[in-house]
């Protein structure tokens, strides 16, 4: 639902458009101001995107004890069931 309200944003492009085109962050509205350049805005945001990374190795042992913490909880369930 849109309620007229008006925010600022900034878009940063993915370096790597495997799985993401772009990243889209909304301000906060005293963001802006206070002797704050856009180019300083536009560096935290690229900084933000790029600290979110996780190495490609890390990636798969996340998603094994995912598997496996939700094997146990669907375990546990029926058990208890």
């Amino acid at each position: 639902m849109v309620k007229g309200i008006t925010k600022q944003v900034i878009v940063v492009h993915s370096p790597e458009p495997k799985l993401f085109e772009q990243a889209i962050f909304i301000l906060k509205e005293d963001a802006v101001g206070e002797g704050i350049t856009d180019e300083m805005l536009l560096k935290e945001a690229k900084r933000a995107v790029n600290q979110q990374k996780i190495p490609k190795n890390l990636s798969g042992a996340i998603w094994a004890c995912a598997g496996a913490g939700v094997t146990g909880l669907v375990w546990l369930l029926s058990n208890i069931l």
